[in-house]
This record gives C-alpha cells, structure tokens and sequence, in this order.
C-alpha cells in the first residue's frame, strides 16, 4: 500500500508513534504545518498541544511539561531558533530531553520564508551559550523524516538532552508517494524516572541520571545555573568541572550510540560525495548516474549531524583521494569534513539563491 504524504505530516506520525505527548509552538513559514498537525492530532491521543504565545513561551511550555511527566516536542524554523536559544541552553544544563524540529529556510534574520536552505547546520551545535555537545538528526527523505523523529525522542531520553531534526522547507512540505512498509520501527525507550537519592549524577560509571518529574512527592530542585547533583547552586571547583566534563562526555563518549549515515561505497572509488538533509537525495541520484557513466565514485547521507559521524565518514574516506560536499548553503558542513579529511581534495557544490542544487552540479564536481 502506498501514501501521499509530505515530511511534516512524517514528522508528526514519529512523534506521535514515539508517544509524544506534549507539543508548544508557534506559527512560522515552513514550521507551521507541523504545528497545526499536532493540534489536530495530539488530542486525539490523550496530548495537548498548544498554541504559545511566541517562541520563547513554546520551548519554556516544553521544558516545563517534561518536567511534569509529559514526552514533548516543539517545532520552528531559523528566527525561531534564535528564540529558542536560552532555553536550549537552560535544557542543556538541566538535562531535559526534549525535541526540537528545525524547518530551515533561507536566512538570515527573516530571509526567504519560503525559500529553501540548509543554513543553520552550525547554528543548532554553537547556538546557546556554553559550547556543549547536543544531538542533531538530520532527515533526507519522508521515510526518514517519520523514524529519525521517533529516533530523536529515544536519544533524549537516554542522553536527557535536547535532540534536534534538522529538516527543511522542501522536505517538509513537499508531497510524495511513499510505501506504508517502508516506514521501519523504532522502539523508543521507556523514560528512567527517579523517586530518590539526587537529581543528577556525574560519575562516569553512571552518565546520566533517572529524571525528577515534579509532582511526584519529592521536592526536585531544577536549576540553569552551575549545580552540585542535588541541584543546588554551587561553585566547589571539582563539582564545577565535574558537571561541565559531564555535560560533554554523556554524548561524546557514546558517539557509537548516536552515528548514523546510509553509505554506498564502491571499492577503489577515488571519490566520495559526502551530502545531508534534502541535498542527500541529490547525492543519490548523481552518485548513480556517474555510475552510469562509468565513472567510479562512493555516496554517504549522513543522518546525524551531530556529534559529525567521524567513524563513519574516516570508513568511508579509505582510499579516496578526493570529497565532493554538496549543501544549500557556503560550505558550512564542509568545514568538518575537512578537519577529518586529513589532506585529501575538498570540494564544496554550494546553492544560497533559494534553488535545490541538481544532480548534473553534483555530477561535474565529481568529474
């Protein structure tokens, strides 16, 4: 059986399969139909969904009902983002796992609302203050856009973070026809709640905590200021380092949890087409028709952004000489890339008129 459905309606389908049940936002071009979505879904499950009054009220509502016991989700787009930006911070030092969907479009400030892009790659890792590691999927296709969102809500419960989707205005809400059975499962896990001892927890042996939910009789203490693991305010030198080192190693010392990229690598192939979100479609169809040409070439769409799949993209790199990075955008992805390049060829395939890059663009930087 097939579908005709566009990647917001995706995106909802894999919150709603991952038992979210709570959604803040606020209309913004492309986001919007993600919101309205929710509102007319959520109910029907049992969740609220609600309307803020502004961005900041959406992610605050969201920070507040996972404390409260709910799985939530919000969803915006780039000027959203910006607003969002304390309190991603506050749920980055809080350890609040929470969703946070990016429908990119061509920045900045309020730019092309209904114009593509794929400009705040950088954003979602660098924009809050801090510098600390978050989690960002990033969708290239419906089928994806359904079970990377399911994805996300299980990685935030295991890593009590916010998780972004990074998706875009195309992917979001452009039509396709799809196969029901192609939708995979994700099993997403049961939330760790705690009922005693402290609110978090910094030994390395034990890297994240059960989560404090208010209103179940004990007193939880919630802070965005630096705290000891009883949540106090606190500025002991060790228990200062131990938060902060906590606050990275959680993520970064799991990286194996978190990689994901669909890889086709040829052998000998002297080059590889590195591509993400939209633009991955692109890297699929051009990596094909090189092929065709006879030209010997290896494609990887990496599905998690952040932390950069260094494992995947350092396999996937042996034995190439030369690494094409196709993105909406001026090169913002490629930059990683060439610090795991290691001296080989970088080549940037870069588009910021508000235009898909096409595969004869991609096919010419490969040839």
């Amino acid at each position: 059986m097939r579908e005709y459905i566009d990647g917001s309606t995706a995106i909802v389908r894999g919150a709603l399969d991952a038992g979210c049940t709570f959604f803040a936002g606020y209309p913004i071009t492309p986001a919007s139909g993600i919101l309205m979505a929710m509102m007319r879904e959520l109910p029907k499950v049992g969740g609220v969904a609600i309307q803020g009054e502004d961005e900041i009220a959406s992610i605050g509502m969201c920070i507040g009902a996972t404390l409260a016991g709910s799985r939530a989700m919000t969803a915006t787009s780039g000027p959203g983002i910006s607003l969002y930006s304390e309190n991603i911070g506050l749920a980055v030092m809080g350890e609040v796992p929470l969703v946070i969907v990016d429908v990119q479009r061509l920045g900045p400030s309020t730019g092309g609302a209904t114009t593509v892009s794929q400009g705040d790659v950088q954003f979602v890792r660098w924009g809050t203050g801090g510098g600390f590691p978050i989690i960002a999927l990033a969708p290239s296709t419906v089928t994806e856009s359904y079970w990377l969102t399911a994805k996300a809500f299980d990685l935030a419960e295991r890593f009590r973070c916010p998780v972004f989707v990074v998706t875009d205005k195309e992917l979001a809400t452009t039509l396709t026809t799809v196969d029901l059975e192609s939708y995979p499962t994700i099993q997403v896990r049961d939330r760790e709640v705690g009922s005693g001892g402290p609110p978090y927890r910094y030994a390395p042996a034990d890297e994240v905590a059960p989560l404090h939910e208010f209103g179940r009789g004990a007193t939880v203490r919630f802070t965005g200021s630096t705290h000891d693991t009883g949540g106090y305010i606190t500025k002991h030198l060790p228990t200062v380092d131990a938060l902060n080192r906590h606050l990275s190693e959680k993520i970064e010392d799991h990286r194996d949890e978190i990689e994901l990229a669909d890889a086709d690598l040829e052998d000998g192939a002297p080059t590889l087409v590195i591509g993400y979100g939209v633009t991955g479609g692109a890297v699929r169809a051009a990596v094909a028709e090189a092929r065709r040409r006879g030209i010997r070439v290896s494609g990887l769409v990496v599905q998690s952004l952040w932390p950069i799949p260094e494992t995947v993209i350092r396999r996937a790199m042996e034995g190439v000489d030369r690494v094409v990075v196709p993105e909406l955008n001026l090169g913002l992805y490629r930059r990683e890339v060439e610090r795991i390049a290691a001296g080989r060829s970088v080549v940037g395939v870069n588009r910021v008129d508000g235009e898909l890059i096409d595969v004869d663009q991609i096919v010419e930087a490969v040839t």
